[in-house]
């Protein structure tokens, strides 16, 4: 696996109003987000709505991402199904196309496993496939929190290497980074805490907002690893309108509309999230028109 740092965009999954996936789209954000200044890409996570992707599809995203990034910035994929036997499919489907870096396995939704399965769950995962993986914590919307105990314990696991870490509560990733083992990486993925988990000595972040703004988003890690914090708190405060408005509708259609906005055609969500109001889409719109002098 190399380095894991920077700015990494959970990618969304361009679709037609149909549920099909929109090939074109996706290459056309994958050249968006990697022009922007990524270092990174993430597909088949929650905001590319793996939940509703057909394993055909799965495969497709994969298949398309690695041929069109062609190398230029290292590859990651989810393997976020709800069982443990699911999960290990994906992660074998996403280790027979080749040519990605490692692997994003959320907690288990639906069902709210405890501590010890969660445990044997991610152990299991990683026994079966030699991708690294990273564990992603997401309570918000999983309802499934990882301990901090748990994630110690895993870490100890050699084929598990980080954490994406979304609960959005900075005492706690800040807990983690003090004890975590040597070499174990933690990415930020609450997009408004980026640069005080960089500053607790985080390598980077996994960010939904890095799909409409990659250059402000990467601009943050980019002004903190050249020292210049002042310019990195600038860029940091700049986000947080964009990022509050993405639960102002049904998570991604924000994303998408800025998409949209910015110029790239990344079609639809599935069915039933598509409605925004016109309220939210000018204050997206707004929002966009400020973030381009940030």
């Amino acid at each position: 696996m190399p380095p894991t740092y920077g700015t990494i965009p959970a990618l969304v999954t361009p679709l037609t109003a149909e549920g099909e996936l929109f090939e074109q789209g996706l290459r056309d954000v994958l050249d968006f987000v990697i022009d922007g200044g990524v270092h990174g890409i993430f597909v088949l996570g929650s905001s590319g709505e793996i939940y509703g992707l057909s394993n055909e599809q799965k495969r497709s995203v994969v298949e398309i991402t690695v041929e069109h990034v062609a190398g230029r910035v290292p590859i990651y994929a989810g393997a976020s199904e709800i069982t443990t036997r699911d999960c290990i499919a994906t992660a074998a489907m996403v280790e027979k196309i080749g040519g990605v870096a490692g692997l994003s396995v959320l907690t288990p939704y639906f069902m709210t496993p405890t501590q010890a399965e969660l445990v044997e769950h991610y152990r299991a995962i990683a026994e079966s496939t030699p991708l690294p993986v990273l564990l992603y914590t997401n309570p918000g919307r999983t309802q499934v929190r990882l301990a901090l105990d748990t994630v110690l314990e895993l870490a100890t696991v050699p084929n598990i290497v980080g954490l994406k870490d979304s609960a959005g509560i900075l005492a706690d990733t800040q807990a983690l980074l003090a004890q975590r083992p040597e070499g174990f990486v933690v990415l930020m993925g609450r997009d408004t805490l980026i640069l005080d988990a960089l500053i607790a000595g985080a390598e980077g972040a996994i960010a939904s907002t890095a799909n409409v703004a990659p250059e402000l988003v990467a601009g943050i890690y980019d002004a903190f690893a050249a020292g210049d914090l002042q310019l990195a708190r600038v860029r940091q405060d700049a986000l947080t309108p964009l990022r509050n408005l993405l639960d102002r509708a049904t998570f991604p259609v924000v994303l998408k509309e800025g998409l949209r906005m910015r110029g790239v055609d990344a079609g639809f969500c599935f069915a039933p999230a598509r409605d925004m109001s016109g309220t939210v889409r000018q204050e997206l719109a707004g929002v966009l028109a400020t973030l381009a002098t940030a």
